[in-house]
């Protein structure tokens, strides 16, 4: 088990307040108020005098997405008719979330917790058309969820999954969703961060969240009612679902404030996942048995002793687990930091591949192994590099 109260710095050290992007019916009874309010962008139209060159000439910058006029107005045609709107009943309130078409079967994909305790689903297309679907498999730790409609094939319209491995960071990415119930809203941003980390949705026996890895950061704004909805490059392509966003304070309406940090799951975990959830209800995950910290700082390195300041350090070791039978090793000696303990394991490579910090270890993982695959970690003990395979188990 984890040491004293250390075990909250595990695997991520800074603590944010996330909000998933979906909700609730009584923030679109308020919407129609909200777009009469004033808003920051009111106060942004007045541009900074541009900056005079060195020969004193004014140099005029063009808008940064000049160069995209007409490209987006195509792309909305080309994909909104596959984007859905998502209302969910429950047993206490009502739901608003997003979707798309996945395929001419009729399944639609979207988050878990859109359609969580659903007792009806209505997904609502672009052409008008609206019924009832049912949900067919789920799966906690991406927050991803599959519902079947059955309707005719001419109304449905599949988009593309795209490789979100080749998504740049500053690559253009559009959202198109329902946030506050209005549907068909397109936002547009970049490629922000790749490879990042949020705490799945599934428990383990000790209370403490698995975690989800490889998810996109982007700063397209996405609001309450864009969960489910795709994250797309300027091909058409999803190379995302989107999921929660980062919030600091609340707007006028009690509403979590979007800060310009939203989280996509990226469209090749989607690859893994959803084909499973689709024939089998669930989706296997490979599972180590190991905690780390995510990333370290010089405080951490001079504490632990270590050679270099990056790689994932091990901090705590399951017992019995898949790391605990390859033999790796947690810490076990306290340090100068209270609840840090020394000693243990530092992951440096996986599969041959340098890594900076643990969650590019979680995210290669997630993209590229399965349960009964073995996984080598290059690991420095002792000021020794060792290579230990690891034959990974199945997530509890």
């Amino acid at each position: 088990m984890l040491k004293n109260k250390f075990k909250y710095i595990v695997v991520l050290l800074v603590v944010v307040m996330l909000s998933s992007a979906c909700a609730l019916t009584n923030v679109v009874r308020n919407a129609a108020a909200q777009l009469q309010l004033p808003t920051a962008a009111a106060t942004q139209q007045e541009q900074a005098a541009p900056l005079p060159a060195a020969g004193g000439a004014v140099t005029i910058i063009e808008p940064e997405y000049a160069n995209l006029e007409g490209t987006l107005e195509g792309l909305y045609q080309q994909v909104n008719p596959g984007v859905v709107s998502i209302r969910v009943s429950t047993a206490n309130d009502e739901g608003l979330g997003s979707g798309f078409v996945y395929n001419k079967l009729g399944h639609i994909i979207t988050n878990y917790h859109v359609v969580e305790n659903a007792d009806k689903v209505e997904v609502d297309f672009p052409s008008g058309l609206k019924v009832y679907g049912n949900v067919v498999g789920t799966d906690l730790d991406s927050d991803l969820a599959v519902i079947k409609v059955n309707v005719a094939e001419d109304a449905l319209t599949p988009l593309t999954l795209g490789d979100s491995d080749t998504a740049l960071v500053g690559q253009t990415v559009v959202a198109i969703g329902n946030p506050y119930g209005l549907s068909g809203t397109m936002t547009l941003g970049i490629v922000s961060a790749r490879g990042r980390v949020l705490d799945s949705m599934r428990q383990s026996s000790s209370g403490i969240y698995f975690s989800a890895g490889d998810l996109i950061q982007t700063d397209a704004s996405i609001n309450p009612g864009n969960s489910g909805g795709p994250l797309l490059n300027l091909k058409g392509e999803v190379i995302g679902v989107n999921r929660a966003i980062q919030t600091s304070g609340q707007t006028l309406s009690g509403e979590a404030a979007n800060t310009g940090i939203g989280f996509a799951i990226s469209s090749n975990i989607v690859r893994r996942v959803v084909p499973s959830l689709i024939a089998t209800g669930v989706y296997r995950y490979p599972y180590l048995g190991l905690s780390s910290l995510n990333s370290l700082n010089l405080t951490i390195v001079d504490a632990l002793n270590l050679p270099q300041n990056t790689g994932a350090y091990i901090t705590d070791i399951a017992a019995g687990g898949p790391a605990d039978k390859a033999g790796l090793r947690g810490g076990s000696t306290q340090t100068k930091v209270n609840g840090l303990y020394g000693g243990g394991d530092l992951i440096v490579a996986v599969d041959g591949r340098e890594i900076k910090e643990f969650s590019e270890l979680l995210s290669y993982m997630a993209v590229n192994k399965a349960p009964g695959d073995v996984i080598t970690f290059t690991i420095i003990r002792g000021g020794n590099r060792v290579d230990v395979p690891v034959t990974l188990g199945e997530r509890p």
